[in-house]
């Protein structure tokens, strides 16, 4: 898979990790495993709901997050956003 980075996730990426810097390794491991296999049960990919019905999200950690869209046919994820579990819901 093919992963893009809009504008507006790298800014907020950057943000994250500077104020995260214990999350670094775990949120690097995190992206490497969903370009090479975006299915594996560590990530607990899952489709959202609600207002944010056509996203998806893995798991950096219990309590942070990262909202895609996964386009499987075009072999392309999308980061979308990333941050806390309320933060990003």
């Amino acid at each position: 898979m093919i992963l893009i980075f809009t504008d507006k996730y790298n800014r907020k990426a950057q943000k994250f990790l500077k104020n995260h810097p214990e999350l670094i390794k775990k949120y690097k491991k995190t992206v490497n495993l969903l370009e090479k296999n975006y299915n594996d049960t560590s990530l607990k990919l899952h489709k959202l709901h609600g207002k944010l019905n056509n996203f998806y999200a893995v798991s950096i950690s219990y309590e942070y997050r990262i909202i895609l869209i996964l386009k499987v046919i075009a072999g392309e994820i999308i980061l979308i956003d990333i941050g806390t579990h309320d933060e990003i819901y």
